[in-house]
């Protein structure tokens, strides 16, 4: 009762990125652009496609969507729960399961973002639409048990996070360092990065400043304009369509032990969320780390991330400083090539979507920072939120 091998993606698209508020476009027409290219990647008619998944409060309807692209049955129309990131895999899940069930044909698993529109991020106010919602607004901030304090947006929530991580565990900020440096490095070989040409030293990340003490700058994402889409289809429809699959060897979503909790009071502060999900990829998978060529993890702070490498088996907390290094997360030799598009931090801050287009390039051999021969890649959701979700990705030879 696994999802191994039974579905692939068959095509990827995007619209074009923008810094936030660069797109003329709004984020309805953006992920219509998304959905056309990847339809188009695949070879299938627009019309072929029969489902929809999005997640993290998503303000594009899937019935909209059927809608303006004149399709005419809508099997599945579905929304991942879970604010900010957390959800960022697992509607892909969703999406091969109903394609497994028999549920839909061919399910477009897909998510927009164009900050300014629909309300931004950082701001510590509800507003509706994309992003908005209580996470933001504050329930999931602890309202106000939080908030006489100062926690009002999302760094200050997860830098309590990541000050745990570094008291509990004596992870040196030069390990967060190493992670924001890597996707920077990555993003300068990407064309469609919005961070290309401009790089990311250790003094220029030393002498940014403060967010979120222990955050600097540039362990926080950008904001963007954006939207990205997979299409998925059964594994034996896609072995006659225009590209190689990419199988989905496992998907789902999980989180912690009263990680719902309000307050920032969960049992365990100091976790990407990934202890119980990962043991559940890799079993369903028939994989281990040691079989895992690329990682891309949701990077909305840099200590999530390290939280997230530490949890999926990459190394230890003793051992984090010496194996999360710059030399060793970067394409093509790194030992655990990381977020090699440049991720949420430095290519597009999609929530997450973009993760999954770099997974599928990569097992292509498509990615403008390829890692040789990669069969089997992560994309995860989260980290650090209270829900998290993840899929593992592999080629034929993986199967």
């Amino acid at each position: 009762m696994t999802l191994r091998g039974k579905v692939a993606v068959a095509g990827i698209g995007a619209s074009d990125y923008f810094k936030h508020g660069g797109s003329q476009e709004t984020e309805f027409a953006m992920v219509l652009r998304a959905v056309l290219a990847a339809a188009a990647d695949a070879g299938v008619e627009v019309d072929d496609i029969d489902g929809f998944v999005a997640y993290s409060n998503d303000g594009n309807a899937p019935l909209r969507l059927a809608t303006a692209l004149g399709i005419r049955v809508l099997g599945v129309g579905a929304v991942q729960y879970g604010g900010g990131g957390g959800g960022a895999a697992g509607h892909v899940a969703i999406a091969g399961g109903a394609i497994a069930a028999g549920l839909a044909d061919c399910v477009v698993a897909y998510r927009g973002c164009r900050q300014g529109e629909v309300g931004r991020f950082g701001r510590g106010v509800g507003y509706g639409g994309a992003g908005g919602g209580p996470e933001i607004s504050g329930y999931d901030l602890g309202g106000a048990a939080m908030g006489p304090y100062g926690a009002f947006a999302a760094p200050h929530k997860y830098a309590l996070r990541a000050q745990r991580m570094l008291d509990e565990h004596g992870i040196g900020q030069s390990t967060m360092r190493a992670v924001a440096m890597a996707a920077y490095h990555h993003a300068q070989a990407n064309p469609a990065a919005v961070m290309r040409g401009r790089t990311l030293s250790e003094q220029q990340y030393d002498d940014s400043r403060w967010v979120a003490e222990p955050y600097h700058l540039y362990d926080c994402c950008q904001e963007s304009d954006a939207a990205a889409a997979v299409l998925l289809v059964s594994a034996d429809r896609a072995r006659s369509l225009r590209r190689d699959p990419v199988y989905v060897l496992s998907a789902g979503q999980s989180g912690e032990y009263r990680a719902g909790v309000g307050g920032e009071n969960p049992p365990s502060l100091a976790t990407a969320g990934y202890t119980t999900l990962v043991k559940r990829l890799y079993a369903d998978a028939g994989v281990g780390v040691s079989d895992v060529d690329v990682f891309q993890v949701y990077d909305n702070f840099t200590a999530g991330v390290v939280m997230g490498m530490v949890e999926m088996g990459v190394c230890s907390y003793a051992d984090a400083d010496d194996v999360l290094t710059v030399e060793n997360l970067v394409a093509p030799n790194g030992v655990a090539p990381l977020n090699t598009s440049g991720g949420n931090f430095a290519e597009a801050y999609i929530l997450g979507m973009g993760h999954h287009l770099e997974a599928v390039r990569q097992l292509r051999g498509t990615s403008s920072n390829q890692v040789p021969d990669a069969a089997v890649a992560a994309a995860m959701g989260g980290p650090m939120t209270p829900l998290t979700s993840g899929v593992l990705y592999g080629t034929e030879a993986a199967l």
